[in-house]
């Protein structure tokens, strides 16, 4: 799947992300470096407070980088002014950890859908081939477009939200997208299904997807490469067999020591 001579579609370039001045300086992000290729999937692991939702949110172009450059397609990124926010956000998309603050309350599912349609040229279709497209959407995340129809996102369960934004993802078709923690709050026959969704996605549509997780399990089951964060910093990366059967890094061996084991007795003692 991995290989270098596969398209670079989104390159990190020495960037660092800082909060604050003085006493209050936070480094959240700290010199990384990272290449994104076609069709690839890459996990960024670590702990709650690593840097890797800063991270996530500065390859989306949410929050401005302090220092480095990030690079999209060979090009230095520019996403000064919304009509290159909005060309930019074509190409890149997100599905995020709490569903219920990503959507706006006032919008109707419909709109919600409609928008990503406009979004992909498509304002001008037929009101017929439009909801065919978004029954497609649905229909790919088993939900029903019928039953959604002039619901608004917030009369949805979780997982259904989340289904909804991977319908989202299926309708703008973007070259990249940014799952951060995206079953988390879900159960876990949801979360095999939400899962083999993306991947599916990620084969039909030669996407390259992005988790941003916690979960170092979830980062093997899925993943090309593994990147380990730890106080905003790549502290190892590679292969996921290899980072994760052949751990060097102390932080990554603490993280696979922290994963509870059904067959062995738990040990409690640094939780």
């Amino acid at each position: 799947m991995n290989n270098n001579k596969q398209e670079i579609y989104l390159s990190a370039r020495n960037v660092t992300k800082i909060f604050g001045m003085g006493n209050t300086r936070t480094v959240a992000v700290d010199d990384v470096n990272l290449n994104l290729r076609k069709g690839e999937v890459i996990s960024i692991v670590g702990e709650s407070g690593s840097g890797k939702t800063t991270l996530a949110k500065i390859l989306l172009g949410l929050i401005n980088e302090t220092e480095g450059e990030i690079y999209f397609q060979g090009e230095k990124r520019k996403i000064r002014t919304q009509g290159q926010k909005r060309e930019y956000w074509r190409n890149i998309q997100a599905i995020f950890q709490d569903p219920f603050s990503s959507f706006n309350i006032f919008n109707k599912i419909d709109s919600v859908l409609l928008d990503c349609i406009n979004m992909r040229g498509g304002r001008r279709l037929p009101k017929a081939e439009k909801v065919a497209m978004m029954t497609e959407a649905c229909s790919f995340v088993n939900l029903k477009f019928e039953e959604l129809t002039n619901k608004y996102p917030f009369e949805l369960s979780g997982g259904q939200q989340q289904r909804l934004m991977i319908a989202r993802v299926f309708l703008l078709k973007p070259k990249i997208l940014v799952a951060d923690e995206p079953t988390s709050m879900i159960d876990a026959c949801s979360r095999a299904t939400i899962l083999d969704m993306l991947m599916q996605l990620r084969d039909e549509e030669g996407m390259t997807v992005i988790f941003i997780t916690h979960d170092i399990g979830l980062a093997y089951y899925v993943s090309d490469n593994v990147y380990i964060m730890e106080h905003g910093r790549f502290v190892e990366g590679g292969p996921a067999e290899d980072v994760i059967i052949h751990p060097q890094h102390d932080y990554t061996k603490r993280l696979l020591n922290d994963v509870p084991k059904i067959y062995e007795e738990w040990d409690l003692s640094t939780v």
